[in-house]
């Protein structure tokens, strides 16, 4: 056997995992939630000389699942067989509960699967899934609703001008200080950009049908984020049903599994769905994820974590944009080599590094060590 061959027949041998919390630049909240800092878990998966990289964004908890429930399943399979350890990884969580961290932690891992699969084949990761097109349109993403007024204009007016041609903003901590929010971000980024907003489950139905003919008439908002909680797909169905023409209800970034994404589908609950492949139990469900959409004929979004979406994003075929999220691009710009700046409203990728693209800046990375 020749050396090239055994290094693609190789197992994967181990999993290393760490976990780095980073202190956020400055309060951040949304319509339901407050945080000063944000956790990211980092895997990588090692077989035949190369080293597979990825990460998700949630609690230091899920580092500890991978190590006592996901490692030993893992170490063996075949490293070009991603989908086989996937599955073997969601038999071994049954009893520990698929959504929530344990999808998030199966992520991390298929992630890094697929970019040490497409190490060792020495391609790019959107090479290797195929590319449904050349690059990922983007828009800005933060207008917390801790910021200022002055604050929100100067950080939306910045990605404009940088060629951004599409941003948002938070809303739902006070709904009646919503409409102000609102008109102050059309009036930072002028009549020719879009406007989405993103309530974060904040608002009651009655709040978000009258609010949201408010946004669209007075600041012309094209998008309306979780007008109520992701949960109550019979509240999202209805007011896609009465919201007006030209404003889009997005929702599903808290979607765990594949089964998820279709019951929200069914029930008409959305015009855009959305989905974290840090959070949706990775790359090989969320091509799944991708086949639901085309299936009920809508679009489909990628929500934060851009420079880990970039290329499963240049695969999928319902794609129209993904968030460029402020605190993942600094987090991901601080701890990564690699990372893909916007050019003229997308992230294109670089079809010379192989994988994902990524490397972690270890010595940067230990600062935030847990």
């Amino acid at each position: 056997m020749s050396t090239a061959l055994a290094r693609l027949q190789a197992p994967v041998q181990q999993l290393e995992v760490g976990a780095y919390t980073i202190p956020t630049d400055c309060p951040e909240a949304d319509g339901t939630l407050s945080w000063d800092s944000t956790t990211i878990v980092v895997v990588h998966a090692r077989a035949g000389g190369s080293v597979g990289l990825g990460y998700t964004y949630g609690d230091a908890s899920a580092a500890t699942l991978i190590h006592s429930k996901l490692a030993d399943i893992v170490a063996g399979h075949d490293a070009l067989d991603p989908p086989a350890a996937w599955s073997a990884m969601v038999r071994a969580v049954r009893n520990v509960g698929r959504p929530g961290i344990a999808s998030m932690a199966l992520a991390a891992v298929d992630v890094a699967l697929w970019d040490l699969k497409a190490n060792l084949l020495e391609l790019p990761l959107c090479k290797l899934l195929g590319m449904a097109r050349d690059a990922v349109p983007v828009y800005g993403s933060g207008g917390f609703t801790t910021y200022s007024l002055e604050h929100l204009g100067e950080q939306l007016a910045g990605w404009v001008s940088a060629g951004i041609p599409r941003v948002k903003i938070k809303v739902g901590t006070v709904p009646d200080d919503d409409p102000a929010r609102v008109r102050a971000a059309r009036d930072a980024i002028g009549p020719q950009a879009e406007l989405f907003v993103d309530a974060n489950g904040g608002y009651s139905v009655k709040q978000a049908l009258a609010l949201a003919e408010r946004f669209r008439e007075e600041a012309h908002v094209s998008w309306l984020e979780e007008p109520v909680s992701s949960d109550d797909l019979e509240g999202l169905a209805l007011i896609r049903r009465r919201a007006p023409a030209g404003l889009d209800i997005a929702a599903g970034e808290y979607g765990y599994d594949a089964g998820y994404f279709q019951r929200m589908l069914q029930a008409g609950a959305v015009d855009v769905l959305q989905a974290d492949v840090t959070r949706c139990a990775g790359i090989t469900e969320l091509m799944r994820v991708d086949g639901l959409c085309r299936g009920h004929q809508r679009p489909l979004s990628l929500h934060c974590g851009p420079a880990i979406h970039l290329h499963p994003g240049l695969a999928l075929e319902q794609l129209r944009h993904l968030e460029y999220f402020h605190d993942h691009v600094r987090i991901e710009q601080m701890l990564f080599d690699g990372v893909a700046e916007p050019r003229e409203g997308a992230l294109y990728p670089d079809l010379d590094r192989p994988g994902i693209g990524l490397e972690l800046k270890r010595e940067e990375a230990e600062r935030y060590a847990h």
